[in-house]
């Protein structure tokens, strides 16, 4: 139960905050007023007043009621969190570890959203009044208005071609007068059938499977299809169907680069633009969404993961594009991945999840195996154009000359490409002009004050960047260490030293660079992503955003500049990686009309992904590496949990972690690696030594941790102690 059986003045109720607290706090409900669990409240907390949300569970009637402190506010417009929506919070805060105070956060992430929108002034014409004189500017004005509708003032001189001015004199002669109008009308629902397209018989058959599994109630479907295969339009079909059973749709993206493509391809199937959230939304659009998805006027929503976490009255349906990235992880705060989580907030509401990509992540494709998941196959693209043929150019026997970074056999097939008016593209991991400077004279290099990483140039700026805190600081003129100017030497290539190459091989053609840190931010992106998809580009240079879900007509060349970037880090998950990356840019190449071709710059020709993916044995692939994980009993097969242990000193950091380790209850079951320093030991002045607990998969890991460290030593000095269950990164 909610309340006792006091008095209504002395009537208490648990309320979960949005701190770092295990438990829900205890405060009287004013007198007069009456919450439910799921009632947002706002809430004293210390000195400052928070959002926060009542919830469910014994309130502490032991507590002295003399020491309670009240519920300020009760936000009796908002609807209630659902007891599902409140599920899911204790869910995820269980399985990661973190409090439920920070899960329920990331709900009531919009304050503004929690009353209705305000008003805004407009004016309407007075019916039968003229103004005393009529000029050309009046005259357009009403002529404007002949529709009767209020219009705002700026909304009315815009159209009318006039100054404000003239509207207040109208108003002033009482032609207009001032009413209030909606802040903003409900959102146009999406119409189901506005623009069907014709599939496929393999897209129709993959629309029909999914649309049985609505009848399944928690199912969760795999869309296994090539590059170009018509993912998307074979998932738009399950939004249909669920807006015809008159449920709310999500669609999860891994990156904000891929919304303008998928909003005009959404537009032109149901004739409206869907719902956005994600972190370049403005805040009045942020509140205006969340109020839309608790009330249902917000049928369709395309978001990061973040919106996995927003109040649906009647969701029916998660759609997680690009499955396999590693974007929906998030690694602060509450680490979860958002995938994952999908899947449980499907199951806790009875609503079908399906998971869409080329190359899907290894723990899904196991779970579709074992029938866990439903399997959908697409293995032919929609347009019948051939998939691309790839090649090698190893570069211990063809790579370029001292200085450049582009083989010879890849600027021939960039030079055959242009001469054809082809698109081609340069793909390369690593922002930037060169991902180290140094001194040529005493060997200085230039490193992060903050973090154990090298300074990045960034030409294009004059800038050395740090890509994990954002430190900045201008390239010199001299050495900062030996005072020796003209001395700094750029050591290795980024995207920006490919582009100034490329400028100098075809000066003639327009190149493009596209990379998540150059000015304008999502919007510039969205522009040029335009910009290629229409052909207004002939080479593109781009990092990894260029190879997720993009259709761009008329590219028809990807030249992987370093294939085996992602192959020497000590990750479990690298070769997957690596293989899900260069899988997906090369199915850029030739995805409309066919005859596409990639090449792989490599030092490993005979790696086994390098071997994979020339051979386009994806199977074989997945296969291997499969059986490597079972073989050495790490996720899908295994359980795993990192304890990232991070402080501002050094030793004490490391002490700490030490100790830590040595109280680790003894348990056969698991096997406890470190504590080490991390990959990357220092971020942000802080340092980071890492534990590893691995176990069998059926075992209870965070019962084992949870207990673990409720009987270990307690962090001081500034120390920080972070679990992540199911890390996907290991820096």
């Amino acid at each position: 139960m909610l309340f006792d059986d006091l008095k209504p003045k002395d009537t208490i109720a648990s309320v979960l905050v949005p701190v770092a607290v295990p438990v829900a706090y205890t405060y009287k409900v004013p007198a007069g007023q009456s919450v439910v669990p799921g009632t947002i409240v706002r809430v004293p907390l210390g000195t400052r007043e928070v959002i926060g949300a009542v919830w469910d569970g014994e309130p502490d009637a032991a507590i002295d009621p003399n020491k309670l402190k009240s519920i300020s506010h009760v936000y009796g417009t908002t609807p209630p969190l659902d007891k599902d929506l409140r599920r899911f919070v204790d869910w995820v805060a269980g399985w990661t570890l973190g409090a439920p105070g920070m899960v329920v956060r990331m709900v009531l992430r919009s304050e503004e959203a929690l009353e209705p929108e305000a008003p805004v002034p407009g004016v309407r014409r007075i019916e039968g009044v003229e103004p005393e004189r009529m000029t050309p500017a009046r005259r357009r004005v009403l002529e404007t208005m002949e529709d009767g509708f209020a219009w705002t003032k700026s909304g009315l001189a815009h159209a009318a071609g006039v100054s404000a001015s003239v509207i207040d004199g109208l108003v002033q002669q009482e032609v207009l007068e001032i009413v209030s109008m909606p802040a903003a009308p409900p959102p146009p629902r999406p119409q189901i059938d506005y623009a069907q397209k014709d599939l496929t018989p393999a897209q129709q058959a993959a629309a029909e499977k999914l649309s049985e599994s609505f009848d399944k109630g928690a199912a969760v479907t795999l869309i296994d299809g090539v590059t170009g295969s018509g993912k998307t339009e074979v998932y738009f079909e399950a939004i249909a169907e669920t807006l015809r059973r008159d449920k709310q749709a999500l669609v999860l993206l891994p990156e904000i680069a891929l919304t303008e493509q998928f909003l005009r391809r959404f537009e032109q199937r149901f004739g409206v633009y869907p719902a956005e959230w994600h972190s370049e939304i403005t805040p009045k659009n942020r509140a205006r969404v969340w109020r839309g998805v608790a009330s249902g006027d917000v049928r369709v929503v395309i978001g990061a993961r973040s919106s996995l976490f927003l109040p649906f009255k009647e969701l029916g349906l998660i759609i997680v594009d690009e499955e396999h990235d590693a974007a929906f992880k998030q690694d602060d705060r509450v680490p979860y991945s958002a995938r994952d989580m999908a899947v449980v907030r499907g199951h806790i509401s009875r609503f079908p999840v399906v998971l869409a990509s080329a190359t899907p992540s290894i723990e899904s494709r196991v779970n579709a195996e074992q029938g866990r998941y439903g399997l959908v196959e697409l293995p032919d693209r929609a347009s019948g154009a051939a998939l691309p043929d790839l090649s090698a150019i190893d570069m211990r026997l063809d790579g370029p000359e001292q200085g450049r970074w582009l083989a010879p056999g890849l600027v021939g097939a960039i030079k055959e490409t242009y001469a054809n008016g082809d698109q081609a593209l340069l793909f390369l991991n690593r922002r930037g002009y060169a991902p180290l400077t140094l001194c040529r004279t005493c060997g200085h290099r230039f490193q992060c004050p903050h973090c154990s990483t090298w300074l990045v140039e960034h030409r294009f700026q004059k800038k050395l960047v740090c890509h994990h805190c954002g430190h900045n600081e201008r390239v010199p003129e001299s050495c900062p260490s030996c005072q020796s100017t003209n001395t700094l030497v750029a050591c290795g290539p980024g995207v920006e030293r490919i582009a100034e190459e490329v400028s100098d091989l075809f000066p003639q053609a327009r190149t493009l660079v596209l990379s998540s840190d150059l000015p304008g931010g999502p919007e510039r992106l969205k522009r040029e992503m335009k910009v290629v998809e229409e052909g207004g580009a002939d080479i593109i240079i781009g990092t990894q955003l260029v190879a997720k879900g993009h259709n761009f007509p008329k590219l028809k060349l990807v030249g992987v500049v370093d294939a085996d970037l992602g192959l020497a880090h000590g990750d479990p998950r690298a070769a997957e990686k690596t293989f899900q990356l260069l899988a997906q840019v090369t199915g850029r190449a030739g995805r409309v009309a066919g005859g596409g071709k990639g090449f792989l710059q490599t030092y490993s020709a005979d790696h086994p992904v390098i071997k994979a993916l020339l051979s386009n044995d994806k199977h074989a692939f997945y296969q291997a590496e499969i059986e490597a994980r079972r073989a050495a009993g790490l996720p899908p097969f295994g359980r795993l949990a990192a304890v990232v242990i991070s402080g501002p000193d050094r030793n004490f950091a490391e002490g700490f972690a030490r100790q830590l380790a040595r109280v680790a209850p003894p348990d056969q079951a698991v096997t406890l690696l470190g504590p080490a320093e991390a990959a990357l030991a220092m971020v942000r002045g802080r340092y980071r030594f890492r534990l590893l607990a691995m176990a069998p998969k059926q075992y209870d890991l965070q019962s084992y941790i949870r207990g673990w460290l409720s009987s270990g030593p307690k962090p001081t000095k500034g120390l920080r102690v972070q679990i992540d269950i199911d890390p996907q990164h290991f820096l």
